[in-house]
């Protein structure tokens, strides 16, 4: 058995994912598994979609894939908390387990991360969680993170991948990441919904920013700080 509702009726849920089928799954499990404690109230596959429903609906939370054409979640809470989204409150649900994801999430302004692996049970909960205030991880994430800002060795690590990445713009980070992970140009453009072109000037950039020469220093560089 669920557990019961919640006094102050169900959390209302924006459900943000590129992926039209994994969207309707995942609302359809809130609305099996979540009945009565979990709402979806809207859907979006972008980031300028999920800026727009979270202003139009006022959820409490957003499940937020990490990963959107636009510019990323990261952008999606940026851009909403800028425009008034108020007390609206993030959970990432990625297929990412990558310290860059994880870290640049939380402190995107995510209050939790969870992978999805997640059952639908324990996405109900996390949602409760994330609504009532708490900070949710799946678990083997919870040590990391912790360990991550608790300890002055790994967070001086953070600190000088951040101080890094810092100097790249959202979607830079998105044509580094998938370039180190040995994609092609038209495998980046085609994940990314930009032409070949425009992988070619941001790949540019990055080398430059980064001051590296060639894409197999970028592998390596990214290989050694754990990004990809």
């Amino acid at each position: 058995m669920g557990e019961q509702a919640r006094p102050g009726g169900p959390v209302r849920v924006v459900v943000v994912d590129d992926h039209a089928m994994f969207r309707r799954g995942v609302s359809a499990e809130l609305a099996s598994t979540g009945a009565g404690r979990v709402e979806v109230v809207g859907e979006a596959a972008d980031v300028d979609e999920a800026v727009a429903a979270v202003l139009a609906e006022r959820p409490e939370v957003v499940l937020l894939d990490v990963h959107l054409p636009g510019g990323g979640g990261v952008e999606v809470i940026r851009r909403s908390t800028r425009e008034g989204a108020g007390d609206v409150r993030f959970l990432a649900l990625s297929v990412s387990d990558a310290a860059e994801d994880v870290i640049g999430t939380i402190r995107g302004g995510a209050r939790g991360y969870v992978t999805k692996t997640i059952s639908g049970e324990e996405l109900v909960d996390a949602i409760g969680r994330v609504a009532d205030g708490d900070a949710v991880f799946s678990p083997r994430l919870a040590g990391f993170v912790l360990d991550a800002f608790a300890s002055a060795g790994i967070a001086a690590d953070i600190a000088s991948v951040d101080e890094d990445l810092d100097r790249l713009t959202e979607r830079e980070r998105e044509v580094m990441r998938l370039i180190a992970r040995g994609y092609s140009y038209k495998e980046v453009a085609r994940e990314l919904f930009i032409s070949i072109k425009t992988v070619e000037t941001h790949m540019s950039s990055v080398l430059r920013k980064l001051q590296l020469s060639s894409r197999h220093e970028l592998a390596r560089w990214a290989s050694d700080r754990k990004l990809l």
